[in-house]
């Protein structure tokens, strides 16, 4: 399972002109759920994100959480993160969990996250999704488990 966090000072996510989830300061998290993944691997992503520290402290360094800072949690899931592009100018997604078992799991994430953390949002499995941020830094990082 991958997980890319970007710290951000707000985030939203629509479908169809609506606002589907949205977040002030904290970590938008693009999910990409891989074939042999499970509910295991989605626990390590969820407490990866929450307990990694990329937030500044008061002298400025990366040494405070998501749970630190009392930040939002935006999930989206995102198919294309599962991409093989080792070769080739098209990406292939052989390595890609089937649908079902992709909903299965990044539906799991959602409900682990709200029993953990208090502000939780997410977008829509397999929507088009318009995802708006405001990237802080930036700072991304690339979460693999």
């Amino acid at each position: 399972m991958k997980g890319l966090i970007q710290r951000v000072s707000h985030a939203r996510v629509e479908v169809d002109g609506e606002v589907v989830g949205e977040i002030g300061q904290g970590l938008l998290v693009l999910v990409g759920v891989e074939r042999g993944d499970d509910k295991a691997r989605a626990d390590k992503l969820l407490r990866k994100s929450l307990d990694y520290r990329v937030f500044g402290d008061e002298q400025g360094r990366m040494n405070l959480s998501l749970k630190d800072v009392a930040g939002g949690l935006l999930l989206v899931s995102q198919f294309t993160l599962a991409a093989d592009t080792r070769s080739g100018l098209r990406p292939g997604f052989s390595s890609a969990a089937p649908p079902a078992l992709g909903e299965e799991l990044y539906d799991y994430l959602v409900e682990q996250a709200r029993g953990q953390h208090e502000r939780v949002a997410c977008g829509r499995f397999g929507a088009n999704m318009q995802v708006h941020l405001l990237n802080d830094g930036p700072v991304t990082f690339l979460l693999e488990t």
